[in-house]
């Protein structure tokens, strides 16, 4: 480790897990062992199954190999198990070896072949099945940071597909250590009503009141934003497609921020802080300048009832997460353009666009660009708030 942040209070707000084949089972009564997601071989792929459901792949979502190297994507996500990945990857304590060696101080955490925001869980027609399997997952998360000091801070899932259970998780969570809770964009892919709904209400009320920030990460959705979707031409190759579907996914948190801000939330709740995961910043100026003048022409009597420009919201509500922007020296002014208060600092551990194997080496001379005070608020201090660390 080279770089001259390593002094810093560094936090890593998106990395991920490569979920072992026993997190459920190991976990669940004996009457669910055969139930709750468990990998079985179908067709010659591994997936994870629930309650005889196959509801995703069981690979490794990991490029870093258990040699330390880093393989090519394909590899990676294609043909890689969790036992083929880095014990980084899956194991808490190796996870915290990691850290030092990167110079992280924490690191918050979700899900890879269960869905980004933890949507495959809710594919299940039995909710209370799926209830108990969310609770078993938040348990387990509960454990790791606790037993890690707080450095290590997996957000749990909510059962989307019921606000009221949302609610009643997102207390049980907090009761927990709960930094913040992790959902999918689209609940209403689950049976429940979309986010814009006033039925979410007292949900967002009860993470204003518990200091829940609200995690949104991209590809978090069943249709509206999942991986592959319908972006890339179909002849491009195997490779181009997936840094097609990596590319528009991360603009597609556009989609989630515009309706968090104009579906009124943040008005109703002030308090109440999201997180826009892996999306990345660069998209956010452009796009909170359009929500201006979109509402302007098209919806001036909605706009009328806002309590400020659409704009605004994102200084006080929203947070995004930067890594491998502005190689062009042109990050300061980014960063004056959507707030140096709500920018977090992500590696996106162990991801094929991770940054590895020295993260802070890696954005150290872009940083070297913005004020000491804007740079430590990004790397760390921002999210030493917003997670009470």
């Amino acid at each position: 480790m080279s770089s001259t942040l390593a002094d810093m209070f560094v936090v890593d707000a998106d990395s991920h897990w490569s979920e072992p084949a026993d997190l459920f089972t190991k976990r669940a009564p004996a009457a669910l062992k055969d139930r709750v997601p468990h990998h079985e071989e179908i067709e010659g792929v591994r997936m994870w199954v629930m309650d005889g459901v196959p509801i995703s792949n069981a690979g490794a979502g990991a490029v870093i190999g258990r040699d330390g190297k880093k393989a090519p994507s394909e590899i990676g996500l294609r043909q890689w198990h969790v036992e083929d990945a880095h014990a980084g990857a899956y194991d808490p304590k190796a996870r915290l070896a990691v850290l030092d060696a990167f110079g992280i101080d924490a690191q918050v955490i979700f899900p890879s072949t269960i869905g980004l925001g933890g949507q495959s869980l809710g594919k299940i027609a039995d909710q209370d099945l799926c209830r108990v399997t969310m609770e078993i997952y938040n348990d387990g998360m509960a454990e790791i940071q606790a037993e890690s000091g707080d450095r290590l801070l997996p957000m749990p899932l909510m059962p989307a597909w019921d606000v009221d259970l949302s609610i009643a998780e997102a207390e049980r969570v907090a009761a927990m250590g709960a930094r913040g809770v992790n959902m999918t964009s689209d609940p209403q892919d689950l049976g429940a009503p979309d986010l814009a709904d006033r039925a979410w209400d007292p949900y967002w009320a009860i993470c204003a009141e518990l200091e829940l920030p609200v995690h949104f990460h991209i590809g978090a959705s069943i249709t509206g934003m999942t991986f592959y979707g319908q972006y890339f031409w179909p002849s491009q190759t195997e490779g181009t497609k997936l840094a097609i579907g990596g590319s528009l996914l991360f603009i597609g948190n556009a989609r989630v921020v515009t309706n968090l801000i104009l579906a009124g939330i943040f008005d109703r709740h002030p308090a109440l802080k999201c997180v826009s995961v892996e999306s990345g910043v660069g998209w956010i100026p452009f796009i909170l300048e359009t929500l201006d003048y979109e509402m302007f022409e098209n919806a001036p009597a909605d706009l009328a009832r806002l309590g400020k420009s659409p704009s605004e919201y994102f200084r006080s509500n929203l947070y995004a997460t930067f890594w491998f922007e502005n190689n062009r020296n042109k990050l300061p002014d980014l960063v004056d353009a959507v707030g140096e208060d709500c920018i977090l600092f992500e590696t996106d551990y162990p991801h094929p666009t991770c940054l590895y194997p020295d993260p802070l080496d890696s954005v150290d001379a872009k940083l070297a660009t913005l004020t000491p005070e804007a740079r430590a608020k990004i790397l760390g201090e921002n999210a030493r708030a917003l997670y009470r660390l």
